[in-house]
């Protein structure tokens, strides 16, 4: 789920925490948070960087994606348009078989921060070996 960082009631900072919290209560299983920072929308990660999470680099700077009646959509989206195919078959096949037979398959540069949380004081520990330096914010033209 994407944070939309316009005016809110509260910091933006303040409402991850307290969904932390309450995810924390809801799965008591869970050990570990992973949220990204998408560069190609500009974006450091600066509200993790505020929560202490930690940075572990960058993904894969391709991935692929779909172009699906003219509009690029992620792979995951195809996957989620073809849920309903057979096992053996390809979610870019279905699609090709029930929605658009142009569809075709594009590497996009993609390099996305990635941000960890970890729920317990073990998954901290296990993870400090992961943690690079945070990147800096990236300069936007500058506002009047």
């Amino acid at each position: 789920m994407r944070v939309a960082l316009t005016d809110h009631a509260a910091p933006v900072t303040q409402m991850i925490a307290a969904t932390l919290r309450q995810l924390r209560a809801a799965s008591p299983g869970l050990r570990l948070v992973v949220s990204f920072a998408d560069t190609t929308q500009g974006h450091h990660g600066g509200i993790y960087q505020a929560g202490n999470w930690i940075y572990s680099g960058t993904t894969d700077p391709q991935t692929l994606s779909y172009i699906v009646h003219g509009r690029e959509i992620h792979g995951r989206s195809l996957r989620h348009l073809a849920a309903a195919r057979d096992p053996d078959e390809t979610a870019e096949a279905f699609v090709r078989r029930t929605i658009d037979p142009q569809v075709r398959a594009i590497k996009t540069p993609t390099l996305k921060h990635r941000y960890l949380y970890p729920l317990d004081k073990a998954m901290r520990r296990q993870l400090r070996a992961r943690a690079r330096p945070y990147p800096p914010r990236l300069e936007v033209n500058a506002r009047a």
